[in-house]
């Protein structure tokens, strides 16, 4: 792909071969029409990571073609946000002035919002020193007298440095009501967030009405339990990772929703839990019969899809949403869960345009 000049009129067409992909693969579970939900066709990744290429005293952010390996030089990003590509030419002319900041410098990742905050973060191959420190200070201030909020975390080997924050929040507004989403710096985020932003309004319109309580599983920093909350009595969310349980904490607080609990387990480990195979003492304080009339599940999981102990247990919920990045998996997982729920509802979110990624929505009821 030509990074400088994105080739919209191919769009359509890959989102049309999309949407047949899918349906071939789910043909044999006579799935209902799929609802296709689109993306922009520019500037809707809010976060890039790019290597950065010395040439004497210059500097450039690069990319690298898949299939030749060879460099591709970036002065712009369409793929990026508008922000990012804002931000990206005043980084490299700050940087490339300042030996200090520029030397064994190697990768800049980017983290941006809708709301118009920025997270830099600038890897090196050498250590992070006071010397470095005190023209990032001086970096962070002019940048932030150019209009630019903006967070920045240096990373060397076995070093992290923030000024001054490790984070940024979001904010979504669902049905006219605004949510606040902390997204920490090395931490997953849905990268398309007007995709994001359509899943969260799709999953609230097929879990309208609910009764009883919601169980979700690889919650995040509670992308999808917050925007949830409000159509169940209660939501219990687990998640493996600390930092994401931590954003994920400060998101309920922070919005006032009372009827969520986040629990720091992995979808295995919950599966052993709420089976009475072993306690855990990070459910201390939660009482898992408070969610007897917990119906509807929710799973996004990683690409390798859901193991066999996970699956046999959501199949005891009589609903179950699934979000899905890899429709090989989804297809595997599918041929056992059509065993006692049928397909109500299916979407396709194209989060990753120009690429043959597919995230996929799933509404199952049992039969």
């Amino acid at each position: 792909m030509n990074f400088e000049k994105l080739p919209i009129e191919l769009y359509q067409q890959q989102l049309s071969d999309k949407k047949e992909k899918l349906q071939v693969l789910l043909e044999d579970f006579g799935t209902p029409d799929i609802e296709l939900f689109e993306s922009p066709v520019s500037h809707y990744r809010m976060r890039a990571e790019f290597r950065i290429w010395h040439e004497g005293n210059d500097i450039f952010h690069i990319m690298f073609d898949k299939k030749t390996k060879s460099r591709i030089k970036l002065d712009q990003y369409p793929v990026a946000s508008k922000l990012i590509n804002q931000i990206m030419p005043v980084m490299i002319s700050y940087l490339k002035d300042n030996l200090i900041l520029r030397f064994r410098l190697f990768q800049i990742d980017y983290l941006s919002t809708q709301s118009g905050k920025l997270l830099v973060s600038l890897l090196y191959h050498k250590p992070l020193t006071d010397e470095w420190a005190a023209a990032i200070e001086i970096m962070k201030r002019s940048l932030n007298r150019d209009g630019f909020d903006i967070e920045i975390v240096g990373r060397a080997h076995k070093q992290k440095m923030k000024f001054n924050h490790d984070y940024i929040d979001e904010v979504f507004v669902l049905d006219d009501k605004p949510l606040i989403y902390r997204q920490v710096e090395n931490s997953f985020t849905q990268p398309n967030a007007v995709i994001n932003q359509k899943m969260l309004q799709w999953a609230r319109s097929v879990t309208l009405n609910s009764q009883g309580s919601l169980l979700e599983l690889y919650c995040g920093n509670g992308n999808f339990s917050l925007a949830l909350a409000d159509n169940f009595r209660s939501v219990l969310a687990t998640e493996i990772a600390k930092s994401s349980v931590q954003a994920a904490q400060y998101n309920i607080a922070v919005n006032q929703i009372k009827n969520v609990n986040i629990i720091r387990l992995s979808a295995e480990e919950f599966t052993q839990a709420i089976n009475g195979e072993r306690v855990f003492k990070r459910l201390s304080g939660i009482d898992l019969s408070d969610y007897k009339d917990c119906n509807t599940i929710l799973v996004d999981p990683p690409r390798s899809g859901l193991d066999q102990k996970s699956l046999q247990m959501i199949q005891g919920y009589s609903k179950i949403i699934y979000i899905s990045c890899n429709p090989n998996t989804l297809v595997d997982n599918l041929a056992y869960l059509t065993q006692s729920h049928y397909i109500k509802n299916i979407a396709l979110f194209d989060q990753f345009p120009y690429t043959e990624h597919i995230e996929t929505g799933v509404v199952l009821e049992v039969k």
